[in-house]
């Protein structure tokens, strides 16, 4: 069974499954999908789950995620 190794945030994932939903994926790299959505970056493409975080995901070597908050933005002073 081949195993796909993928980034999230920078830090190293893997799995042996074909497909992931995006929720999957934080969950996978202990990111709250309550508070984040997941964001597939492809060269200078970006492509949003935001509003679709069940949608499959076909899983290849090196593919690369980011999480975005969707809660509140602390406030420096």
């Amino acid at each position: 069974m081949p195993t796909f190794d993928y980034t999230v945030d920078d830090e190293p994932q893997s799995t042996t499954s074909h497909t992931l939903t995006a929720t999957q994926i934080l969950v996978n790299a202990a990111i709250d999908p309550a508070v984040h959505y997941l964001v597939q970056i492809e060269g200078n493409k970006r492509i949003s789950y935001q509003t679709d975080p069940a949608q499959e995901i076909h899983m290849h070597e090196h593919m690369k995620f980011v999480s975005v908050s969707t809660g509140p933005t602390p406030v420096s002073r």
